[in-house]
């Protein structure tokens, strides 16, 4: 068989294997669409229904607490120019989105990077599942999710929710791998159980590179937000896409900026997090 000749059957396959989800799936991938917008929606409610400056306040008490007075001020300061420049829905909008999809990724990424730290055998067959997922483009997972969930926000929340899943998974494994033997033996010789060896020893140990996974799920989302405006998202990647084809360059810029705040907001509070976990574990 020639090069060419497999490459067209092979696209035939592709296409054939696609259409066949399509018509037989049609009432799973309605369901999974319906829920998808519908947890989207229901967090960015809860952060777009109070005003743009009780959102900023919260932020800013929370820095405060978790990072300094300085961080506080500065985060809260820039959340209102966020609005200023006339970009808080779209900044409502993305970080709904990125909480949606990072929180979904941590609830399938963190079990599963358990049982892989657990079973190496498990491990060895999710490495190359996650060195494919992290290596391929990620606008590749927008085109077989528009094709089975139409444009709108849940296909931006299932391509985001992919490439968020990998660092939590992987950061988890290593962190339950990486629990010192003489605590385990130490565990074994006092007689204590699965469960209490899991949650006393192995995961205190783990929660630093778990709240490492984290940070870097949420560093993975916001990544994906400007791709995820070409499939209707919303928010701030939307604006940015919209910016692009009308070459308003202001716009753009604009909210590029509000992206970069939301990112470092989030990033050092994610770190900090992670530090406080890593200082109670030594």
């Amino acid at each position: 068989m020639s090069t060419p000749d497999f490459s067209v059957q092979f696209d035939a396959a592709v296409d054939a294997g696609l259409m066949w989800l399509q018509d037989n799936g049609e009432v799973f991938f309605d369901a999974a669409n319906t829920a998808l917008t519908g947890v989207f929606k229901a967090v960015q409610w809860c952060i777009g229904t109070p005003p743009f400056y009780v959102i900023a306040i919260v932020i800013g008490l929370l820095g405060w607490r978790m990072v300094g007075l300085r961080f506080a001020v500065l985060a809260a300061l820039a959340l209102l120019v966020c609005n200023f420049i006339g970009l808080w829905p779209e900044t409502v909008s993305t970080l709904a989105l990125v909480l949606t999809a990072t929180l979904l990724a941590l609830l399938v990424a963190v079990p599963l990077g358990v049982l892989a730290g657990l079973t190496p055998a498990f491990d060895r067959v999710v490495e190359p599942c996650l060195d494919l997922v992290q290596t391929l483009p990620p606008y590749i997972y927008l085109l077989p999710a528009i094709a089975l969930l139409g444009y709108g926000p849940a296909t931006a929340l299932l391509a985001t929710f992919i490439v968020a899943v990998p660092p939590a998974l992987r950061l988890t494994s290593l962190g339950i791998r990486m629990t010192p033997k003489e605590f385990i033996e130490l565990g074994d010789a006092s007689g204590v159980t699965g469960m209490q060896m899991f949650f006393k020893i192995r995961l205190p140990f783990a929660m630093p590179s778990i709240m490492a996974g984290v940070n870097q799920s949420l560093m993975m989302a916001f990544g994906m937000v400007v791709i995820a405006g070409i499939v209707g998202s919303g928010g701030l990647g939307e604006a940015i896409y919209g910016a692009v084809r009308t070459l308003d360059i202001a716009k753009s810029i604009n909210a590029a900026l509000a992206i970069v705040i939301l990112t470092m907001i989030l990033d050092r509070l994610a770190q900090t997090a992670a530090q406080s976990r890593m200082g109670a574990s030594q």
